[in-house]
């Protein structure tokens, strides 16, 4: 090949220097479309067919498709998708002993805000890749760099509107490079009431939003318990469904009769578990507890959901993960885009460097360790679903 990637250690340096941070508060959100063109230059120069998607929603936000192998016919191809997402969270950088955007080698760590979660992992892709003479290739192989993961799940939901010529996907997430085969899902809901606002030496003249909200909650926490009793899944750490109370707010002074009143709560969904079945059975809840009330009320999405995954450990693509990594595939509680690739057909194991505990915290950091044995692990699954 006449052109050619920067070194790993500069790839990394040049992507965690680019900001490509995504929230839902615009005050802290930022394009990720410097690190897709940085992506697409190196790729491209390497032999890969490049597809920028800008998203419907936020078209400053693009997800990158890039190629390489053969792709024929209209059957789905055997071939690998490597997968991560480009953004990270925001940070403070009054918190961090480093730069954030700056990559920092000591003790034998790589910091900076990224490396873990997880725009490293397209360097060590890379890295992986380049050992290779594409043009043996039998099947195609498709790096996947995602938009808006951390915030809205726009890019990877997008994805059903490309087809992706791989039947099977690792995404780097930080797992410490043990195989993970199964996650909970996770939706974000809000309880709205409303009534009337009035002065508060006189109940008569309001309605107070705040007073049945004490209902809402006990019925929440009932519900918990009811969830918990019905679904249970020893996969996993923490075995059963969670909701957590997280935000409440209600009224704007101690005089006035409170007129809204709203609390905030996430849902961790165990594989068996749907959401559209969860949010229609607490609505349905919801709506025999307030019948006999004045009040008003809504339910309501604060972001779309995350379904759970679940690849069965019989998939090839698990096996070779596990025997890979000398390592059993295992269930995490977090969520990540693999169910968006699993509702697609294509089967997906989670799997990358770094800790997950280093995730959305001050100073995260790459462990230097991690480094070559991910590239290796690539190697071989490269090696397996390509060649």
């Amino acid at each position: 090949m006449k052109k050619s990637t920067p070194d790993l250690m500069t790839m990394l340096h040049q992507l965690i220097a680019l900001p490509s941070m995504s929230s839902v508060n615009p005050a802290f959100d930022t394009s990720n479309r410097a690190v897709v063109d940085l992506l697409a230059t190196w790729l491209e120069a390497i032999g890969f067919t490049i597809d920028v998607m800008p998203l419907t929603e936020q078209p400053h936000k693009a997800n990158l498709v890039a190629t390489i192998g053969p792709v024929q016919g209209k059957t789905m191809p055997h071939g690998l998708m490597l997968a991560g997402h480009t953004d990270t969270v925001p940070c403070e950088e009054k918190f961090w002993r480093f730069n954030p955007f700056q990559l920092t080698e000591q003790d034998n760590r790589l910091y900076g805000l990224g490396t873990a979660d997880m725009k490293g992992f397209f360097a060590l892709v890379i890295e992986a890749f380049r050992q290779f003479d594409a043009t043996r290739f039998k099947q195609p192989l498709v790096i996947l760099a995602t938009a808006d993961e951390e915030s809205s799940m726009e890019g990877a939901a997008m994805l059903a509107q490309k087809p992706l010529p791989a039947r099977y996907a690792v995404i780097g997430e930080p797992t410490g490079l043990r195989p993970v085969n199964a996650h909970k899902g996770m939706i974000m809901n809000g309880i709205r009431l409303i009534g009337r606002g009035g002065h508060s030496s006189n109940p008569a003249l309001g309605l107070n939003a705040m007073e049945p909200m004490h209902l809402v909650l006990g019925e929440l926490l009932r519900w918990r318990d009811d969830l918990q009793s019905r679904y249970q899944d020893k996969r996993f750490t923490i075995p059963v469904p969670t909701l957590n109370l997280g935000h409440i707010h209600g009224g704007d002074n101690p005089n006035r009769i409170c007129d809204q009143c709203e609390v905030h709560f996430d849902i961790r969904l165990l594989p068996d578990m749907d959401i559209q079945s969860v949010h229609h059975e607490l609505n349905s809840r919801l709506k025999t507890l307030l019948a006999n009330t004045e009040i008003q009320w809504e339910l309501f999405p604060l972001k779309q959901g995350t379904p759970p995954m679940l690849t069965p450990k019989e998939s090839p693509i698990v096996k070779s993960c596990e025997q890979y990594t000398h390592a059993e595939s295992h269930a995490v509680a977090f969520c990540t885009e693999g169910p968006y690739l699993t509702q697609l057909g294509i089967e997906t194991v989670i799997l990358g460097p770094g800790n997950i505990a280093q995730a959305h915290q001050p100073n995260e950091y790459l462990e230097l360790s991690n480094i070559r044995p991910c590239v290796d692990i690539l190697t071989d699954l490269i090696a397996e679903y390509c060649l």
